[in-house]
Protein backbone atom coordinates (compact mmCIF):
# COMPACT_ATOMS: atom_id res chain seq x y z
CA UNK A 1 0.00 0.00 0.00
CA UNK A 2 0.89 3.39 -0.47
CA UNK A 3 2.78 5.37 2.10
CA UNK A 4 3.60 8.97 1.50
CA UNK A 5 4.68 10.90 -1.73
CA UNK A 6 8.28 12.31 -0.31
CA UNK A 7 9.07 15.56 -1.81
CA UNK A 8 11.98 13.68 -3.79
CA UNK A 9 14.42 10.68 -2.79
CA UNK A 10 16.26 12.96 -0.48
CA UNK A 11 13.57 13.26 1.55
CA UNK A 12 12.64 9.43 2.22
CA UNK A 13 13.46 8.34 5.73
CA UNK A 14 15.72 5.32 5.93
CA UNK A 15 17.29 3.69 9.37
CA UNK A 16 20.71 4.26 9.24
CA UNK A 17 20.01 -0.04 10.66
CA UNK A 18 18.44 -0.89 7.15
CA UNK A 19 19.07 -2.85 4.54
CA UNK A 20 19.04 -0.96 1.54
CA UNK A 21 19.10 -2.64 -1.59
CA UNK A 22 18.62 -0.06 -5.14
CA UNK A 23 16.86 -1.66 -8.58
CA UNK A 24 18.67 0.34 -11.35
CA UNK A 25 20.70 2.50 -9.70
CA UNK A 26 22.52 3.46 -13.39
CA UNK A 27 24.60 6.87 -13.08
CA UNK A 28 23.22 7.92 -10.40
CA UNK A 29 22.49 5.85 -7.19
CA UNK A 30 21.24 6.60 -3.78
CA UNK A 31 24.25 7.14 -1.11
CA UNK A 32 22.08 5.45 0.97
CA UNK A 33 21.89 2.42 -0.75
CA UNK A 34 23.78 -0.33 0.13
CA UNK A 35 23.65 -3.36 -2.65
CA UNK A 36 23.13 -1.92 -6.50
CA UNK A 37 21.77 -3.82 -8.89
CA UNK A 38 21.72 -2.88 -12.88
CA UNK A 39 20.94 -4.85 -15.98
CA UNK A 40 22.94 -3.24 -18.57
CA UNK A 41 26.37 -2.51 -18.01
CA UNK A 42 27.74 -2.10 -21.43
CA UNK A 43 25.06 0.04 -23.04
CA UNK A 44 23.40 3.53 -21.98
CA UNK A 45 20.61 3.33 -23.96
CA UNK A 46 18.67 3.46 -20.64
CA UNK A 47 20.32 6.31 -18.79
CA UNK A 48 22.75 9.63 -18.52
CA UNK A 49 25.74 8.13 -18.02
CA UNK A 50 27.84 5.45 -17.12
CA UNK A 51 27.06 2.86 -14.26
CA UNK A 52 28.08 4.44 -10.72
CA UNK A 53 28.91 2.68 -7.83
CA UNK A 54 29.78 4.32 -4.91
CA UNK A 55 33.21 2.83 -2.66
CA UNK A 56 30.81 1.62 0.27
CA UNK A 57 28.18 -0.08 -2.49
CA UNK A 58 28.38 -3.33 -3.61
CA UNK A 59 27.28 -4.10 -7.16
CA UNK A 60 25.45 -7.26 -8.71
CA UNK A 61 24.50 -7.08 -12.46
CA UNK A 62 20.96 -8.65 -12.66
CA UNK A 63 17.15 -8.09 -14.13
CA UNK A 64 15.13 -6.34 -12.10
CA UNK A 65 12.11 -8.93 -13.16
CA UNK A 66 14.35 -11.84 -11.57
CA UNK A 67 16.57 -10.77 -8.70
CA UNK A 68 19.11 -13.16 -7.52
CA UNK A 69 18.06 -12.25 -3.43
CA UNK A 70 15.82 -14.32 -0.83
CA UNK A 71 12.33 -13.52 0.23
CA UNK A 72 12.54 -10.24 2.73
CA UNK A 73 16.31 -10.27 2.07
CA UNK A 74 16.30 -6.19 1.98
CA UNK A 75 14.59 -3.37 4.68
CA UNK A 76 13.84 -1.39 1.94
CA UNK A 77 14.42 -0.85 -1.98
CA UNK A 78 14.90 1.96 -4.07
CA UNK A 79 13.47 2.21 -7.79
CA UNK A 80 14.78 5.42 -9.07
CA UNK A 81 13.35 6.24 -12.81
CA UNK A 82 13.66 3.11 -14.22
CA UNK A 83 9.92 1.26 -14.28
CA UNK A 84 8.91 3.64 -17.48
CA UNK A 85 11.04 1.47 -18.96
CA UNK A 86 11.08 -1.97 -18.35
CA UNK A 87 9.28 -5.21 -19.85
CA UNK A 88 6.70 -6.48 -17.17
CA UNK A 89 6.07 -3.92 -15.19
CA UNK A 90 3.76 -6.52 -12.76
CA UNK A 91 6.91 -9.01 -12.63
CA UNK A 92 9.25 -6.27 -11.96
CA UNK A 93 7.02 -5.09 -8.95
CA UNK A 94 6.50 -7.93 -7.98
CA UNK A 95 10.23 -8.63 -7.84
CA UNK A 96 10.99 -5.52 -5.19
CA UNK A 97 7.51 -6.36 -2.65
CA UNK A 98 9.30 -10.18 -2.93
CA UNK A 99 12.84 -9.00 -1.61
CA UNK A 100 12.14 -5.78 0.65
CA UNK A 101 9.53 -5.03 3.29
CA UNK A 102 9.52 -1.47 2.03
CA UNK A 103 10.64 0.35 -0.60
CA UNK A 104 10.56 3.72 -3.05
CA UNK A 105 9.45 4.86 -6.65
CA UNK A 106 10.10 7.50 -8.72
CA UNK A 107 8.93 8.10 -12.31
CA UNK A 108 8.06 10.28 -14.43
CA UNK A 109 4.63 11.31 -14.70
CA UNK A 110 2.42 11.96 -17.44
CA UNK A 111 3.11 15.13 -17.71
CA UNK A 112 6.46 15.21 -17.67
CA UNK A 113 6.50 12.33 -20.46
CA UNK A 114 5.01 14.98 -22.70
CA UNK A 115 7.58 17.73 -21.59
CA UNK A 116 10.68 15.49 -21.83
CA UNK A 117 9.49 12.28 -23.54
CA UNK A 118 12.44 9.70 -24.06
CA UNK A 119 12.39 6.75 -26.60
CA UNK A 120 13.32 4.36 -24.20
CA UNK A 121 10.71 5.30 -22.06
CA UNK A 122 8.03 2.21 -22.88
CA UNK A 123 5.14 3.53 -20.53
CA UNK A 124 2.88 6.49 -19.33
CA UNK A 125 2.77 6.46 -15.84
CA UNK A 126 -0.40 8.41 -13.42
CA UNK A 127 -0.80 7.79 -10.11
CA UNK A 128 -4.52 7.63 -9.44
CA UNK A 129 -6.48 6.52 -6.23
CA UNK A 130 -3.65 5.73 -5.14
CA UNK A 131 -2.50 3.45 -7.16
CA UNK A 132 0.00 3.55 -10.33
CA UNK A 133 -1.55 3.37 -13.64
CA UNK A 134 0.18 2.63 -16.32
CA UNK A 135 -0.47 2.86 -20.17
CA UNK A 136 1.72 1.38 -22.96
CA UNK A 137 2.58 4.33 -25.33
CA UNK A 138 1.65 2.57 -28.42
CA UNK A 139 -1.77 1.68 -26.93
CA UNK A 140 -2.73 5.60 -26.91
CA UNK A 141 -0.48 6.19 -29.82
CA UNK A 142 1.51 8.74 -28.03
CA UNK A 143 3.41 10.71 -30.36
CA UNK A 144 5.44 14.09 -28.89
CA UNK A 145 6.46 16.52 -31.24
CA UNK A 146 9.15 18.09 -29.09
CA UNK A 147 11.58 17.17 -26.12
CA UNK A 148 11.67 19.90 -24.08
CA UNK A 149 13.72 18.73 -21.17
CA UNK A 150 16.65 20.97 -21.44
CA UNK A 151 13.98 23.49 -20.60
CA UNK A 152 12.02 21.87 -17.92
CA UNK A 153 15.46 19.65 -16.13
CA UNK A 154 18.12 21.82 -16.76
CA UNK A 155 17.64 25.40 -17.68
CA UNK A 156 15.15 26.64 -15.50
CA UNK A 157 15.73 24.17 -12.20
CA UNK A 158 19.47 26.39 -12.38
CA UNK A 159 18.57 29.82 -12.72
CA UNK A 160 15.13 30.06 -11.73
CA UNK A 161 14.25 30.34 -7.92
CA UNK A 162 10.24 30.89 -9.07
CA UNK A 163 10.80 27.57 -10.79
CA UNK A 164 12.63 25.43 -7.66
CA UNK A 165 9.43 26.57 -5.58
CA UNK A 166 7.24 24.91 -8.27
CA UNK A 167 8.80 21.66 -8.07
CA UNK A 168 8.74 21.70 -4.58
CA UNK A 169 5.06 22.96 -3.65
CA UNK A 170 3.89 20.92 -6.96
CA UNK A 171 6.53 18.05 -7.36
CA UNK A 172 3.75 15.58 -8.99
CA UNK A 173 3.64 17.58 -12.10
CA UNK A 174 6.59 16.56 -13.80
CA UNK A 175 7.39 13.64 -11.70
CA UNK A 176 5.63 11.04 -9.39
CA UNK A 177 7.38 9.76 -6.18
CA UNK A 178 5.83 6.62 -4.80
CA UNK A 179 6.52 5.21 -1.25
CA UNK A 180 4.67 2.22 -0.41
CA UNK A 181 5.08 -0.59 2.52
CA UNK A 182 3.65 -4.49 2.30
CA UNK A 183 2.21 -4.24 -1.60
CA UNK A 184 2.78 -2.36 -4.15
CA UNK A 185 -0.82 -0.97 -6.01
CA UNK A 186 -0.84 -1.09 -9.64
CA UNK A 187 -2.45 -1.55 -12.96
CA UNK A 188 -1.27 -1.64 -16.24
CA UNK A 189 -3.46 -1.05 -19.52
CA UNK A 190 -6.45 -0.14 -17.57
CA UNK A 191 -9.97 -0.69 -19.29
CA UNK A 192 -11.82 1.23 -16.35
CA UNK A 193 -12.78 4.56 -18.33
CA UNK A 194 -12.43 6.28 -14.94
CA UNK A 195 -8.46 4.89 -15.19
CA UNK A 196 -7.77 4.95 -19.18
CA UNK A 197 -9.93 8.63 -19.74
CA UNK A 198 -6.67 10.33 -18.59
CA UNK A 199 -4.19 9.02 -21.24
CA UNK A 200 -6.73 10.09 -24.06
CA UNK A 201 -6.81 13.93 -25.31
CA UNK A 202 -7.43 17.04 -22.81
CA UNK A 203 -8.37 16.94 -18.92
CA UNK A 204 -11.73 18.55 -17.82
CA UNK A 205 -11.45 20.92 -14.65
CA UNK A 206 -12.01 18.39 -12.53
CA UNK A 207 -9.74 16.18 -13.51
CA UNK A 208 -7.02 18.85 -13.74
CA UNK A 209 -8.08 19.47 -9.53
CA UNK A 210 -7.65 15.71 -8.98
CA UNK A 211 -4.41 15.58 -9.41
CA UNK A 212 -3.66 19.02 -8.32
CA UNK A 213 -6.10 19.67 -5.26
CA UNK A 214 -6.88 23.49 -4.76
CA UNK A 215 -5.06 24.66 -1.13
CA UNK A 216 -6.18 27.77 0.46
CA UNK A 217 -3.70 30.84 0.29
CA UNK A 218 -2.29 30.09 4.29
CA UNK A 219 -1.48 26.46 2.84
CA UNK A 220 0.08 28.04 0.06
CA UNK A 221 2.24 30.74 1.49
CA UNK A 222 3.30 27.62 4.03
CA UNK A 223 4.51 25.89 1.39
CA UNK A 224 6.30 27.97 -0.89
CA UNK A 225 8.10 29.22 2.60
CA UNK A 226 8.76 25.93 3.65
CA UNK A 227 10.23 25.32 -0.43
CA UNK A 228 12.18 28.40 -0.15
CA UNK A 229 14.05 27.92 3.05
CA UNK A 230 14.66 24.01 1.54
CA UNK A 231 16.32 26.06 -1.23
CA UNK A 232 18.08 28.90 0.58
CA UNK A 233 19.09 25.76 2.72
CA UNK A 234 20.88 24.05 -0.06
CA UNK A 235 22.75 26.55 -1.87
CA UNK A 236 24.64 27.34 1.06
CA UNK A 237 25.25 23.62 1.87
CA UNK A 238 26.43 23.07 -1.72
CA UNK A 239 28.42 26.30 -1.83
CA UNK A 240 30.17 25.46 1.73
CA UNK A 241 30.90 22.00 0.26
CA UNK A 242 32.33 23.52 -3.26
CA UNK A 243 34.88 26.18 -0.99
CA UNK A 244 35.64 22.72 1.15
CA UNK A 245 37.13 20.98 -1.59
Amino acid sequence: MKVSNPKSRNHIKVPASYSVSEVGGGHNPHKRSNVIVDKFVDSNYHRSGDVKVYHNQKFVQADGENLPFKDNEFDYVICNQVLEHVENPIKFLNEQVRVAKKGYIEVPSLIGEYLHPKESHRWLILEIDSKLILMDKDKVGFKPSHDLGDIFLHYMPKHSIGYKIMQYTHGNIHTIRYEWEGNIEVIVNPTEEKYSKYFRGNWEINEIEKFLPKRSLTCELWSSICAFSYIIKNVIKSRLFAKQA
